[in-house]
C-alpha cells in the first residue's frame, strides 16, 4: 500500500515539474524578448538594415540614373538660357567695303564686353559661324587681344599680339576703320589707340598710317574724293547708303565731302542724301525723285527737325515713309555732334508713319536701328 502510494504521489510530482517547467521556460523567454529588444524598435532596425544592405545597390543605380538624366537637363537648360545681346561688328562685305553688322554675341560681363567684341573681328575666331552671306571678319587670323584700359578722356587704349601685324598694306585703313567704329559704338569710347605687345604704335605697323593721337570717327570710314568737291570750301561727313544683298538691305556709312550751303551744315546733309551715293560705289538711292526740305532744319535739345514736301513719303494714302529713308536719314544724322534723335513733318501731313502703320509719335533715335551702350 505504501509502495502504491509511493509511486502515485512520484507521479504526480514528476508531472507537476514537467508543467511547472513548461510553463516557466515559455514566461522566460517572453520577458527576456520584451526587456531586451521591444518588438518594434526591433522591427525598425532590421528595417534599416535591409535598407542598407540589400536596397543599397538599387539606390545606387537610380541615383546614378537620376544624375545623368539631371546633367542632361540642366546641360540642355544651360544651352537654351544662354544670354545674348545684340552687338555690332564692322565687317567686310563683298564689295571689300567696313560695314556694320549687328550680330547676337553671348552676353560677356561688363570688363569683357569691349574685348569680345574684338575677338568677333578676328578672322577664323568666333564669329565665323554668325557672318552673313557675302561677309567676313577683317583683323589677321591668330591675332589676340592682350588688353584694353578706358581712360577717363574716353581713349580706348588697345593692346594686341604681334599677330596683328599680319595684314596686307591695302588692308590698313580698313582694319583700323573696322576696331574703330565698332569700339565707337559704346557710347563712353570717343578713339581707340593701338598697342602691340605692350608697346604704343605711332603709325600702323604695316603701312603707317599715323595714329599717334588715337583714331576716331571723325577720321572717317571708306573714304571717298570727287573731283567735283572742292576741298577748300567742303567738309567730310558720314554717309549712309543703303545696299542690298539678296534679300538683305544693310547701310554703308561712306566719308565723303559734301559742300556747305548757306553755312547750314544739316541741309547740306539731307540734300547729299537725297542725290544719292556716288554712282561707281554700288549703293542705292532710296530718295523718291523731287523730294526737298521745305523749311530749314531747326535744332533744338538734341533733336533735329526735318520738314520734307510730300515727295518724301512713299505712300501718301497712309502717310508712310520708307523705313530705308527713315533710317538712313537717323544713322547719318545721329553721326552729327550733338544730334540724339530726328523729327520728321511732312508738309499736309498731321502725323507720319512707318511702312507697318506705326506712326513715329516721337522723334527716332539711333538705337531704333542699331544697339547703343556703355562699357
Amino acid at each position: 500500500m505504501k509502495r502504491r502510494a509511493y509511486f502515485i504521489y512520484t507521479v504526480i510530482f514528476g508531472m507537476t515539474i514537467i508543467l511547472l517547467s513548461g510553463c516557466g521556460i515559455f514566461k522566460g523567454e517572453q520577458t527576456i524578448e520584451e526587456m531586451d529588444t521591444p518588438p518594434e524598435e526591433a522591427s525598425l532596425t532590421n528595417d534599416l538594415d535591409n535598407a542598407s544592405e540589400e536596397g543599397a545597390p538599387d539606390e545606387g543605380t537610380e541615383g546614378e540614373e537620376g544624375s545623368d538624366e539631371s546633367e542632361g537637363d540642366e546641360q540642355e537648360g544651360t544651352n537654351e538660357s544662354i544670354e545674348t545681346v545684340e552687338r555690332q561688328l564692322y565687317l567686310l562685305d563683298s564689295n571689300g567695303m567696313v560695314v556694320p553688322q549687328t550680330l547676337e554675341l553671348p552676353k560677356a560681363e561688363s570688363k569683357e564686353v569691349a574685348k569680345q567684341t574684338l575677338q568677333y573681328l578676328v578672322k577664323g575666331g568666333p564669329v565665323t559661324e554668325l557672318l552673313p552671306n557675302g561677309f567676313q571678319a577683317v583683323l589677321p587670323s591668330g591675332t589676340e587681344i592682350i588688353g584694353l584700359n578706358l581712360e577717363e578722356d574716353g581713349t580706348l587704349i588697345v593692346d594686341v599680339s604681334k599677330e596683328f601685324a599680319e595684314y596686307r598694306p591695302e588692308d590698313e585703313q580698313k582694319i583700323v576703320q573696322a576696331m574703330t567704329f565698332t569700339l565707337t559704338q559704346f557710347e563712353n569710347v570717343k578713339r581707340v589707340k593701338l598697342w602691340i605687345n605692350g608697346y604704343e604704335q605711332d603709325v600702323m605697323p604695316v603701312n603707317g598710317t599715323p595714329i599717334s593721337n588715337g583714331y576716331s570717327r571723325a577720321n572717317g570710314i571708306n573714304l571717298t574724293l570727287s573731283e567735283s568737291v572742292d576741298l577748300m570750301d567742303s567738309e567730310a561727313v558720314t554717309l549712309y547708303y543703303p545696299a542690298q544683298t539678296q534679300d538683305q538691305f544693310y547701310y554703308v556709312p561712306v566719308t565723303q565731302h559734301i559742300e556747305m550751303n548757306n553755312d547750314d551744315a544739316y541741309q547740306s546733309i539731307v540734300q547729299a542724301l537725297v542725290e544719292g551715293p556716288s554712282y561707281d560705289l554700288n549703293l542705292l538711292n532710296v530718295f523718291n525723285s523731287g523730294t526737298e526740305l521745305i523749311e530749314e532744319p531747326t535744332y533744338n535739345d538734341g533733336v533735329l527737325t526735318l520738314s520734307f514736301n510730300e515727295n518724301v513719303l512713299n505712300s501718301i494714302d497712309t502717310s508712310s515713309i520708307s523705313d530705308e529713308v527713315m533710317e538712313t536719314l537717323v544713322l547719318t544724322l545721329t553721326e552729327q555732334p550733338g544730334v540724339d534723335a530726328v523729327n520728321i513733318t511732312v508738309e499736309n501731313v498731321d502725323e507720319v508713319y512707318n511702312e507697318d502703320g506705326v506712326p513715329y509719335s516721337e522723334p527716332v533715335t539711333r538705337d531704333t536701328f542699331v544697339p547703343t551702350g556703355s562699357l
